[in-house]
């Protein structure tokens, strides 16, 4: 996959610059129309999230002891908070740049007739009115605050209390469940705000996967001898590079669920294998999903190359032969030396690039991109199947 240059003048496309809540951040002076303050809005959000947790735990006496699992010791709560709530923050400026700058690349590779640019266009203005939309957004603030609210609180809480002492956020005796100072905290503020940041995310993804599709029924100008193998569309694939920090954040929350699994629950790492394969195949479809959309147009790319080609190549090696095989060559025409032979070679390995195109606009490197982002969260637990005793035996192996 050839390297993404930087379009002078990008087409103005941008997942993050609106809506209502990217409004108050704005009104907050938590951000500026360029996406600046990355680093007071991390801070202050998390905080926001984070800190009020810790001090009415150490007013409820639960921070770290108390309960069976102390505010401090529930692993999945400091990494949801401290770890991938910044993530999902800090995402929001590197889709903003590449995601801009990946859209341009239709115009700067040519990919548009003149015809289409206009639809093209249109394309672009729809999809930033649905990432405006002030409906939509409140809709999913409805869903976290009620549907959501209720689903993941009676949940987890059940969750919870089958650990046996209850945790930091609820206790359960003969008069039913209680939630604590943190409790009421964590379930009316702190995970709403998550899960609508998160379900945010979500949203524009769905918009992103919109907008290519509608690219993708444009008459596109595909060149089949690219040699990105993908007809000219190789670019796309960056968007899984782009979309980085968001994978990231899933497998630091996946670590976050399984580790809690493993220490409060007795589970074991392998108990969860099904739960990672789910995770992997889900953000395998976000992210590379939309880019399906173009498999008919690289399909019909090939078919049209091999034919066209195939044609041309008949027509030069048919010259060739009569030419250097058949006595077609002056007598004082040296073969030593033509450029015929290179330009059959050439012609060869034009047509092995068209034949190597394939279905989708990226590789395998690009999901082991995204299988790797997603799992490494998640080695470090693979020692909690060693017992520490032979763990520091094999390392003093290794080092002795």
């Amino acid at each position: 996959m050839d390297d993404m240059p930087y379009s002078k003048d990008p087409p103005d496309f941008s997942l993050v610059l609106g809506g209502p809540l990217f409004q108050l951040w704005l009104r907050l002076r938590l951000t500026t129309p360029t996406l600046d303050l990355l680093k007071k809005r991390v801070v202050f959000i998390s905080l926001f999230a984070w800190l009020p947790l810790l001090l009415l735990s150490l007013i409820d006496g639960t921070a770290w002891t108390g309960v069976g699992v102390p505010f401090l010791y529930d692993i999945e709560a400091q990494i949801r908070f401290l770890v991938a709530l910044p993530l999902l923050i800090a995402a929001e400026l590197l889709v903003h740049k590449q995601l801009r700058l990946i859209v341009g690349q239709f115009i700067d590779r040519n990919m548009l007739t003149e015809t289409e640019l206009p639809k093209f266009r249109e394309s672009i203005a729809s999809a930033m009115k649905l990432r405006n939309s002030v409906a939509l957004e409140l809709v999913m603030l409805i869903l976290v605050f009620v549907v959501g609210h209720y689903l993941w609180t009676t949940v987890t809480i059940v969750e919870k209390i089958a650990f046996g002492t209850g945790s930091w956020y609820a206790h359960t005796d003969s008069t039913g469940t209680h939630l604590s100072l943190a409790g009421y905290w964590y379930f009316f503020v702190t995970r709403p705000l998550f899960q609508f940041i998160l379900c945010r995310w979500y949203f524009r993804l769905f918009i992103w996967a919109r907008f290519l599709w509608q690219c993708s029924r444009l008459t596109l100008n595909l060149v089949p001898t690219h040699p990105d193998r993908a007809g000219g569309l190789g670019f796309l694939a960056m968007s899984s590079a782009a979309l980085a920090p968001l994978i990231a954040a899933h497998g630091v929350l996946l670590a976050g669920l399984i580790a809690n699994s493993i220490f409060f629950l007795g589970e074991k790492l392998t108990d969860s294998i099904l739960l990672i394969i789910g995770v992997v195949l889900f953000l395998l479809f976000i992210v590379l999903g939309p880019l399906l959309a173009f498999s008919p147009n690289l399909m019909s790319a090939k078919r049209t190359g091999l034919r066209e080609y195939g044609i041309l190549a008949c027509k030069y090696a048919r010259a060739f032969d009569l030419k250097w095989v058949r006595g077609g060559a002056a007598a004082d025409e040296p073969l030593l030396g033509s450029s015929d032979i290179q330009s059959l070679a050439d012609m060869g390995n034009s047509f092995q690039v068209i034949r190597e195109i394939q279905a989708f606009p990226f590789n395998k490197d690009t999901a082991i991109h995204i299988i790797l982002l997603t799992l490494i969260p998640v080695l470090p637990l693979v020692l909690t199947m060693i017992p520490l005793e032979k763990l520091i035996e094999k390392f003093l192996q290794a080092i002795f």
